[in-house]
């Protein structure tokens, strides 16, 4: 067996699976930027968003973040896998970006 993937023939964001007399190309973990096997712990980098951990690419939560991300009144942080939303807090809704007790 040829190994194929000694030409790096994937994309910057897969990486190569050698197989018998071929090859085949993965998709990185959503937290890598470029990655040499499967899962978070193969990252070359972490993406945006992510943080090396314990040898692994692991989701910042900007919700626990000593400076506040959501500053609006009456509005809560939700953590989201990479990044993070803002949404009104319960009893209020969003009116043109403010919200307003319902």
């Amino acid at each position: 067996d040829l190994d194929e993937c000694a030409a790096s023939p994937c994309k910057d964001h897969q990486y190569c699976l050698n197989t018998d007399g071929s090859f085949s190309c993965k998709a990185c973990d959503a937290s890598c930027v470029g990655c040499t096997g499967e899962g978070s712990d193969k990252c070359k980098t972490c993406a945006s968003g992510y943080m090396k951990e314990n040898e692994k690419c692991t989701d910042i939560d900007e919700c626990n973040l000593p400076e506040k991300v959501c500053v609006k009144e009456n509005q809560d942080c939700v953590n989201t896998s990479g990044s993070y939303k803002c949404v009104c807090s319960e009893g209020f809704e969003d009116k043109d970006g403010t919200c307003v007790q319902t």
